[in-house]
């Protein structure tokens, strides 16, 4: 089992940056691909990052060319750098532990950390 814990979310204006954390607990992380999903009021969760364990990444296309997911294996810990930031990315964000076979599958979810873009 891992246990994540994301760290990095706040209030930010349009235009902005944040850097999401997320820390695993375990010696399995390098063994896992990573993700970051998000959830705003009223809308369902939708998946935004994924990176393999190869380093392989993909991105929901609202975000591409503005997000970049990222890990250090070394510090069991996977990064959101998000940048140019709009007032929709306004959503809690989750970090996520899981599998990519063609698609990717959730297993283990962190609480999540709240993002807000605003003037």
């Amino acid at each position: 089992q891992v246990q994540l814990v994301e760290s990095g979310g706040g209030l930010v204006q349009p235009g902005g940056s944040l850097r999401l954390s997320c820390a695993a607990s375990g010696s399995m992380f390098s063994f896992y691909d990573m993700a970051w999903y998000r959830q705003a009021p009223g809308k369902t969760r939708e998946l935004v990052a994924t990176i393999t364990r190869r380093e392989s990444t993909d991105y929901e296309d609202s975000v591409k060319g503005r997000f970049t997911i990222s890990r250090d294996n070394s510090k069991n810990t996977v990064y959101l750098q998000m940048n140019s930031l709009k007032p929709e990315d306004t959503a809690v964000y989750y970090c996520n532990a899981g599998q990519y076979s063609g698609k990717y599958y959730p297993a283990y979810w962190g609480q999540g950390t709240q993002v807000t873009v605003s003037s």
